[in-house]
């Protein structure tokens, strides 16, 4: 449990007033579902044990003072219609989420925002997701703006959007708003409907592996990937008008158009499709209790992922790749966008301390650099501490 007690303490020590409430919002994890979410496909993801904590109060003039414990950095600016051109990357988060709260409901005051948290940064939990998330829950309380939970996921997408240049889909935010403990959920990104799954699986646990390979996905081929997706869509929607996304398209229509224009959208594209009928298995699975069938599908998914879709590397194959066929390991896939990030692994319950030590001295021969372990659990999203 964090200490809220050292929150408070260094909120004052920093803004010389006391904070008014704590926002607290998850990182996430995705079971199954890559680069779906962007091409209103499935999803399958939950909300984990590690958090962005955000104190806040309210100022008499119209300043905006951030300070942010992991960067160890303290910025302000004022109430502008636009992010200062100064910002470091870190605050544009911030700055983002009170212009575009700013615009639809009038924040009449500056704000002090301190930030803390424990979820790994660059390692693929969303923990930018979060931090847009919990400013967002806490200056709607702050101010008490009546801002609903999903107009406050859609807030954090346009911030990654606009103010950051990253056309993320919806997924890691509404991940980290609406997550239930013990629960990932089937989420469909076209109509935002969502179904909950209680994982049942007593003998099992989930253990992320960080591969400790930075990355930001507004430099990687992230939107590369996306605009591959969106040419082939345009492609068969010449012929097929009521075509909006890969969602609406089949395997068939994808070989007659698209392959013969391009062998590599083609690849792309088929892909997206083949994920989404995955998390409609994986689901299924989980429903029958099937942990075999389930990990099937996520080696299944990480080969695509590193294959077809080219956003692994070699620290992520290595991760899969060796913990693929260990009696232990009921099925593994990289998550994230890729480019670096976690591993994820279910493993049997009990295992986790000699598998973690085999496969660290593994990677560490190979690449001369341990990976980080991290245990989580499926816990609740976006909250209010009490302090």
């Amino acid at each position: 449990m964090y200490n809220t007690a050292y929150l408070n303490q260094q909120f004052v020590q920093h803004f010389q007033v006391a904070p008014t409430c704590i926002a607290s919002s998850p990182g996430r994890i995705n079971l199954i579902g890559e680069h779906t979410d962007y091409n209103e496909g499935f999803v399958f993801p939950a909300a984990i044990d590690r958090y962005i904590y955000v104190a806040l109060s309210a100022r008499e003039d119209n300043e905006i003072h951030i300070f942010s414990a992991a960067y160890n950095t303290y910025f302000k600016t004022t109430l502008l219609p636009e992010t200062s051109e100064t910002a470091p990357e870190w605050a544009k988060y911030i700055l983002g989420v009170v212009q575009l709260i700013n615009g639809k409901k009038s924040i009449k005051s500056g704000i002090n925002l301190f930030l803390d948290g424990d979820i790994p940064l660059g390692a693929g939990l969303s923990s930018s997701a979060a931090l847009t998330c919990a400013t967002g829950f806490g200056i709607n309380a702050l101010f008490q703006l009546g801002l609903s939970r999903l107009e406050i996921v859609q807030i954090g997408q346009q911030t990654e959007h606009r103010y950051i240049g990253v056309n993320c889909g919806i997924m890691d935010q509404f991940a980290s708003v609406m997550g239930k403990e013990n629960q990932a959920f089937v989420l469909d990104c076209k109509d935002l409907s969502y179904r909950y799954f209680e994982l049942q699986w007593p003998e099992y646990e989930i253990l992320l592996l960080n591969s400790n390979v930075k990355h930001n996905l507004a430099s990687s081929a992230y939107n590369k990937r996306r605009k591959a997706c969106e040419q082939g869509v345009a492609w068969v929607k010449e012929k097929y008008p009521e075509v909006n996304t890969l969602r609406d398209i089949n395997l068939q229509q994808l070989d007659d158009i698209v392959r013969p224009l391009s062998e590599d959208i083609f690849i792309k594209c088929r892909f997206v499709i083949q994920e989404n009928l995955r998390v409609q298995q994986a689901s299924d699975a989980i429903q029958r209790k099937d942990i075999t069938q389930f990990g099937r599908l996520l080696y299944e998914a990480h080969w695509g992922l590193s294959k077809d879709y080219e956003v692994s590397c070699a620290e992520l194959d290595f991760l899969v790749h060796f913990v693929q066929g260990l009696p232990e390991v009921a099925g593994a896939r990289m998550m994230g966008g890729g480019f670096g990030g976690c591993t994820i692994n279910i493993i049997k319950k009990g295992s986790s301390t000699a598998l973690i030590d085999k496969i660290t001295t593994a990677y560490f021969d190979r690449f001369g650099k341990s990976p980080s372990p991290i245990q989580v659990k499926l816990s609740n999203g976006t909250s209010l501490l009490e302090y």
